[in-house]
């Protein structure tokens, strides 16, 4: 292989190398399977793993529903009240004793049947403490640039009935290109509900975009292609990130912006040999933004 065929690959992996891994763990109200079927039955658990700032407890959750989701049943916690109705479903604790503490984590479960329309849900949940509330409820706004919401909605992704179920893609950015560089990489989280695999991305603005992994081999970094893609386990998430997993892009049409967007298709392939498709938007970073919220868009296409 000569050295014009080596130079973009070896461009690419100096640049990803600068980049530093990063990604606080979120202490967002979330729900443990962000996506679904449309007309199926769901189970909405909200995890709940910190007491609002400055709380020592947890002493109340109150999930709004919906428009698209119908409560069935909600779950009962000892030694909490339960109300749950068509709107709204409530747990408080009945004593400072059977609050949830700080450091400890729950799910507090609403099992419902979703509308046959496909598109995203947003769960509002309004959390109360010993010491104050969180009212998570802000839903991010439909430019991915603008700054992230401090008390996100939980979000539901609803797939068509019969396709393949989204895949939630979380914290996703794309490093600065700057004029003359001709590769960059796109970096997120992957959540699949069902054994999936990222087997290929598309974007206007690169000629190639490939799914790669950075892992040290003895003492050298190295970088390759997946020619069969990426796996994403059931119920997991899998991090595309500086010195790991990642989409690198390749033979830039064009710089790209901090500030800027960058529109991006991901296709995935399911157990079952059924392909899809999402189209995100994708905001442009030096390094990865804190607190990132979910990527615009998210439509999915089945094939």
């Amino acid at each position: 292989m000569n050295a014009s065929k080596l130079s973009t690959p070896l461009r690419a992996l100096a640049a990803c190398m600068a980049l530093a891994a990063a990604g606080a763990a979120s202490a967002h109200v979330t729900l443990a399977e962000g996506s679904a079927s449309a007309g199926s039955d769901y189970v909405a658990a909200f995890r709940v793993g910190h007491a609002c700032k400055g709380a020592k407890a947890t002493t109340g959750i109150t999930v709004r529903v919906p428009a698209g989701f119908t409560v069935q049943t909600a779950e009962a916690r000892e030694g909490w009240r339960l109300n749950a109705g068509a709107n709204e479903v409530n747990w408080k604790a009945v004593s400072a004793q059977t609050a949830l503490p700080a450091d400890e984590k729950a799910q507090f479960i609403v099992r419902g049947k979703l509308t046959d329309k496909p598109g995203t849900l947003w769960f509002k949940v309004l959390q109360t403490c010993d010491a104050g509330s969180a009212d998570w409820a802000q839903i991010p706004a439909s430019d991915a640039s603008a700054p992230k919401p401090d008390f996100p909605a939980a979000r539901l992704l609803v797939s068509a009935p019969g396709g393949a179920a989204a895949v939630e893609v979380s914290e996703a950015w794309v490093r600065r290109a700057v004029p003359g560089q001709s590769g960059t990489g796109a970096f997120m989280k992957l959540k699949a509900p069902a054994a999936t695999r990222l087997v290929g991305a598309s974007t206007p603005v690169a000629g190639v975009a490939e799914v790669h992994e950075m892992k040290m081999e003895g003492d050298t970094m190295k970088m390759r292609a997946l020619s069969d893609g990426l796996q994403l386990p059931a119920g997991q998430t899998v991090e595309l990130t500086p010195g790991g997993y990642h989409l690198m892009l390749t033979d830039l049409k064009q710089p790209i912006a901090v500030g800027s967007t960058v529109p991006l298709t991901l296709r995935f392939v399911d157990a079952k040999g059924v392909a899809s498709e999402q189209k995100l938007q994708l905001p442009v970073a030096i390094g990865a933004p804190g607190g990132a919220a979910p990527a615009h868009g998210g439509h999915q296409h089945k094939h």
